[in-house]
């Protein structure tokens, strides 16, 4: 397996990077602790070195913690951990602090959480409004020159806002969503990262599970799943996005291949996009996805994407934090 340059640095990451939110169970039901424990453990026998957390997974930091564990069990070489700060949990809720002393206090719980004394990636979580820009990127750019972080990262910012940040600190990757319904990006973001040779580490790869196809057309959201807030989930847009599925089913049958596999195969073959964050709570769900990095998609497979994706048309999409 190739391995992909984070940046401009000399750290080297897996093209699927493993999502750590949905071992928290925060908005995922039926997560428990010896599933997430195995989940990673199943991503790192995968091929699996790049692991994206941050504070304010979980409550009190578990995704952090069960990163910690599994790299005292597996060594601390085997992992590149991007962490995020910014943003941290007020009960079941989010609040947003971009302040200095903010950054510096959430880097150096997560490092204890983390059992470790570096991260290789620190990201802006997302935008204080109450915080210039720039003092949050000073404030990352202080923990690289402490050794604590070796690389900054931006997540949930505008390209004028990028612009900002890369001036103080520059950016070594920038983490939006995107996904075959979701390619907002390409219109600005992806651009100036290709540009300033910033890698893009994109979420959302499986657009909350839906482009994994396995959710029925018929399916009946449980009143605590909280993917049913979203447009892709409702109404015609949702049976559009059956539609649509049933073409990739397809394409993937025809190759031997699971549509998951298919969906990610094309993203991480995405210009620019140095890794996909694939989430995962059971460590079937993260072989699935790891198995696209062996992957390659060909002319015909391309052009067949292509053709479902525009007889879909144009999608009603929403990011989020």
């Amino acid at each position: 397996m190739t391995l992909r340059r984070l940046g401009q640095t000399d750290i080297h990451v897996s093209a699927i990077a493993m999502g750590c939110w949905p071992i928290t169970g925060m908005t995922t039901l039926h997560a428990n602790e010896a599933d997430s424990l195995n989940t990673l453990r199943a991503a790192l026998d995968s091929g699996i070195n790049f692991f994206d957390t941050a504070y304010a997974y979980g409550i009190h930091g578990e995704s952090e913690q069960m990163i910690g564990r599994i790299m005292a069990e597996y060594g601390r070489d085997r992992f590149v951990i991007a962490t995020k700060g910014g943003l941290h949990r007020v009960g079941r809720g989010q609040d947003y602090d971009g302040r200095p002393e903010t950054i510096q206090r959430e880097c150096e719980e997560s490092l204890q959480r983390l059992q470790t004394d570096h991260v290789e990636l620190y990201y802006l979580h997302a935008w204080d409004k109450q915080t210039p820009i720039a003092e949050t990127a000073a404030a990352i750019a202080s923990l690289i020159q402490q050794g604590k972080v070796r690389s900054a990262g931006a997540s949930n910012l505008t390209v004028a806002q990028l612009q900002q940040f890369h001036a103080v600190c520059p950016l070594t990757a920038v983490q939006p969503h995107f996904n075959m319904l979701q390619q907002e990006i390409e219109a600005d973001i992806a651009p100036w990262c290709r540009d300033n040779g910033v890698s893009l580490c994109i979420y959302w790869p499986l657009m909350k599970g839906l482009l994994a196809g396995k959710l029925p057309r018929d399916h009946q959201f449980d009143p605590a799943d909280g993917r049913a807030k979203y447009p892709m989930f409702q109404g015609q847009e949702w049976q559009k996005n059956q539609d649509f599925l049933d073409d990739l089913k397809a394409i993937a049958s025809g190759l031997e291949m699971t549509v998951a596999q298919l969906v990610v195969a094309w993203t991480i073959a995405q210009p620019g996009i140095t890794a996909a964050l694939c989430g995962a709570k059971r460590d079937w769900q993260i072989q699935e996805t790891a198995a696209a990095m062996e992957l390659v998609l060909d002319d015909p497979t391309l052009s067949a994407i292509e053709g479902a994706l525009q007889r879909r048309g144009p999608t009603v999409s929403r990011g989020a934090v």
